[in-house]
């Protein structure tokens, strides 16, 4: 049981209440109670809302997610099943509770009822900000989300494409690494600039880098050229892969 402080249930009481202003005018204006069927891609971290002829994209944060079966709210993330790597942005709400000392801020999994995943996605909701939030439920489990933007079609293709299936991970983003990196070797490692996991890129980046080793023959070199990328081969891995390889050097 999660020991819930006067000055925090306050917190969530006034918090809840601005979701619920905000989220009536957001169903209003995108009219998502219209339709009939949803559908969310984690690996593209995108809900499609659909019905016969019509549908509506958007890309989303996962929040969490409450099981009906045993009562307990887990954060998205701990959830390591999850390939979302937007997950990571919950971590504000973490490090907010921790500031805070609200306990089910920061444990992973804690126990609830009903009304536990509305105050939760609330309070990232204010943390993290959003245009909106959605609820999902499939067999007993309750998935939140929160909506940062519509997109088109086009553009959840285009999301789409940019993906690459890992034989570990599955579809993620694409990330480029030469070929002397790996998960079991400690040898450094240089990066084009400084990243995170969840990290949002903008449409011409992606995450580059590169071991000690390469990094001596590039400032020989003067920078990238033929000879220095020759050493270097560079390969290409999933966005999961490459922090897995960051974190071990």
């Amino acid at each position: 049981m999660i020991f819930r402080p006067l000055k925090y249930d306050k917190y969530a009481n006034k918090i809840c209440q601005k979701l619920t202003e905000f989220q009536n005018d957001f169903r209003q204006e995108y009219g998502i109670d219209n339709y009939d069927n949803w559908f969310y891609n984690q690996s593209c971290e995108i809900l499609r809302l659909y019905s016969e002829n019509k549908e509506i994209y958007f890309r989303y944060i996962p929040i969490g997610t409450f099981s009906q079966k045993t009562n307990t709210w887990m954060w998205a993330w701990a959830n390591e099943d999850s390939v979302e790597t937007r997950k990571f942005q919950t971590l504000k709400v973490k490090e907010f509770g921790e500031k805070k000392k609200y306990d089910n801020l920061t444990n992973a999994y804690f126990d609830g009822d009903k009304y536990t995943g509305w105050e939760l996605t609330s309070v990232a909701f204010d943390i993290i900000g959003g245009i909106g939030t959605y609820r999902v439920i499939s067999e007993h489990l309750e998935v939140y989300f929160l909506l940062t933007e519509q997109i088109t079609k086009k553009e959840a293709e285009k999301i789409e494409s940019g993906l690459i299936k890992c034989g570990v991970h599955g579809k993620l983003r694409k990330a480029f690494i030469c070929q002397h990196l790996d998960t079991e070797s400690k040898i450094g490692f240089e990066e084009a600039f400084e990243t995170y996991r969840g990290m949002e890129l903008d449409e011409n980046d992606d995450f580059q880098a590169w071991c000690s080793e390469c990094e001596k023959e590039r400032i020989k070199t003067n920078g990238w050229n033929d000879k220095s990328m020759e050493f270097a081969k560079i390969k290409l891995v999933c966005e999961r892969c490459y922090f897995e390889i960051k974190e071990l050097n």
